[in-house]
């Protein structure tokens, strides 16, 4: 094998290195994003339930002690 065909074979191999890294970084990326998704569904659940608990007195409705004081 010449030195050229050497060369060539080396920068073949790395770029299907670089392939499969960029595969395998997209793969993250998009297992980052649906639990991205599933967090921000969580925190407006949580949001629209904290609103509903104010809205019906439940939390901060008003400053006065509990009734335990």
């Amino acid at each position: 094998m010449s030195g050229l065909e050497a060369q060539i074979v080396d920068l073949q191999t790395r770029v299907a290195y670089q392939d499969d890294t960029l595969q395998q970084l997209n793969d993250v990326i998009a297992a980052q994003q649906q639990q991205i998704e599933r967090l921000t569904q969580a925190i407006q659940r949580l949001s629209e339930q904290m609103r509903d608990w104010r809205e019906h007195g439940v939390v901060g409705g008003d400053d006065a002690p509990p009734p335990h004081y």
